[in-house]
């Protein structure tokens, strides 16, 4: 059979063992499992609709990355760092690797300079001037972990990084953290999240809430100063996971986030879908009002013009003290599950503006049911004087749903909250799977592969067609996340024919990966031996 045979053999076991790996893995705890993606989508504000974008080479799937764009070059788009885990959690490790997206060509490209911040996740990144600025974040391996609070720049024009040592008492060492540029030219951090040990597998989480400004000395750009900020105005309470945007005005906006309660081996968060202000120019917090329909008010206010004179609050239905609105959605689980949402919108409601004059009072603010619901880690963006608001996560029980719903709030009329696009529970990713769908896969294993006889078979019928493909080599001293990343476009398409054109795309994702793993567990033991 010669090198060709036995090429075909090693291919064939490849995605055997792959198979039985998928398998293996399809009955682990569902808590563990996660599910990261490299794909890049378009939303078009004028059409409503999205659009997936396929650029060849981009940056390897990851999450907890920073993305930036800059005007430069017709428009560009850098993303640095963020970290991978494959489904089963056996692989995980941080990146450090910085990429940008030319956007008037649509190409992807790695930049390689030296000097930058090591890998980590939850940093956050902003650009400042000609710059791109970088604080903090942290890295995790599975024997510890380390909170950063340094501070880096990258130049878009020598495209080099510098560490920065601004003199003053900074942040202590966070990550998730607000990081905005003020229209005074400095940089603002507040809040976000960092753990320390407090004993042998005990760990203590604090949730920030301080703020401190980075500032330019005069005289140039490498000098930086921190200071400390009390601002004044309504804070937004004690959380970690919020959104963060700038508005045309140049203020601040926080939306949402989650504040975990934390007891030894128990975890409790309460998800928040408010919004605040930051009025730099004040050093001033605001929380967010919404004004409600005009439509709806002109129907109050007509409401009030005809009550009868002397009318007491009993007749009137105590319109003196309105009540709090409670708002109910549910979201529905492909097998079945309904996962009920309940929000209780105060009177208030929400609000970006200073106190509203008496005609526009809270008191006649309305909820038309739409406002999104709690969540955390949310998407951002403002264009054209709409704040927009994608997805995100929250937690139901012992399950972490993510979300891809969107919505929108013009920032100058503020009125109410518009749907773009609701939570289809199709397409709903539930990171704990439930006893039915075990069983249901349990039922498709035992109808596809229950009979070994049949599926060497299958493999002899496939060798024999010559549909077996010759697989990419493993390069000496290459890792297996570089042969990943090198090499994962195969194992996807390999994994499609494997599982079928209408299987889920975490499911072929998982294929992909066992059977790259499987391949290069091969053929690393055949490359050492040829060394020797």
């Amino acid at each position: 059979m010669g090198k060709k045979g036995k090429k075909e053999k090693k291919g064939r076991g490849a995605e055997k063992t792959a198979a039985k790996m998928e398998k293996k893995v399809s009955k682990r705890s569902r808590k563990e499992e996660t599910f990261m993606y490299n794909e890049l989508y378009i939303y078009s504000i004028r059409k409503g609709t999205w659009t997936k974008v396929d650029i060849p080479g981009p940056p390897p799937r990851r999450c907890a990355h920073q993305a930036v764009v800059v005007p430069q070059g017709g428009g560009q788009l850098w993303i640095f760092g963020g970290e991978f885990a494959s489904p089963d959690g056996e692989q995980f490790y941080h990146y450090k690797d910085l990429w940008v997206l030319h956007l008037a060509t649509k190409t992807w490209e790695q930049i390689r300079s030296t000097g930058g911040p090591s890998g980590r996740s939850g940093h956050r990144m902003v650009a400042w001037k000609r710059q791109l600025i970088l604080f903090g974040g942290f890295h995790e391996s599975t024997r510890d972990y380390i909170y950063y609070s340094d501070v880096y720049t990258f130049s878009l024009d020598t495209f080099l990084w510098s560490k920065l040592s601004p003199s003053g008492p900074g942040p202590t060492p966070r990550s998730g953290c607000l990081m905005a540029v003020t229209p005074q030219g400095s940089i603002a951090i507040y809040g976000g999240y960092s753990k320390q040990r407090v004993k042998k597998d005990v760990d203590k989480g604090t949730q920030h809430s301080d703020m401190f400004l980075l500032k330019p000395e005069d005289g140039g750009e490498d000098k930086w100063t921190w200071t400390r900020v009390n601002p004044s105005g309504v804070k937004p309470t004690v959380r970690s996971g919020f959104s963060v945007a700038v508005a045309p005005n140049h203020q601040i906006l926080v939306f949402g986030g989650v504040c975990d309660e934390e007891e030894e081996e128990h975890l409790e968060g309460s998800f928040f879908n408010d919004l605040y202000i930051y009025d730099a120019a004040k050093s001033r917090w605001f929380a967010a009002q919404l004004k409600g329909p005009k439509s709806e008010k002109k129907r109050r206010r007509r409401g009030k013009a005809d009550d009868p004179e002397g009318a007491t609050e009993e007749e009137t239905g105590g319109t003196s003290a309105p009540e709090p609105l409670e708002v109910i959605k549910e979201v529905v689980s492909e097998d079945g599950t309904v996962i009920t949402i309940k929000q209780v919108l105060t009177p208030s409601g929400l609000g970006v503006q200073p106190p509203p004059k008496a005609d526009d009072s809270a008191s006649e603010a309305s909820s038309t049911g739409q406002e999104p619901c709690p969540r955390s880690s949310a998407m951002l963006a403002v264009k054209h004087g709409l704040l927009y608001v994608y997805g995100g996560m929250f937690e139901a029980g012992d399950r972490q749903v993510t979300l891809s719903d969107l919505y929108c709030l013009d920032l100058h009329k503020m009125e109410e909250w518009k749907t773009l696009v609701e939570m289809d529970p199709k397409s709903q990713e539930w990171l704990e799977e439930s006893d039915s769908e075990e069983d249901s896969s349990s039922d498709e294993e035992g109808a596809e592969g229950g009979d070994e006889d049949q599926e060497e078979d299958s493999s002899e019928d496939s060798a024999e067609e010559g549909a077996d493909p010759q697989h990419p080599e493993v390069a000496h001293g290459e890792q297996y996340e570089e042969y990943l990343s090198r090499t994962e476009q195969h194992w996807l398409k390999l994994a499609r024919n494997h599982v079928g054109p209408d299987a889920k795309e975490k499911k072929v994702l998982r294929v992909a990966q066992a059977m790259a793993k499987a391949c290069f567990d091969d053929a690393v033991p055949d490359i050492a031996q040829a060394k020797h």
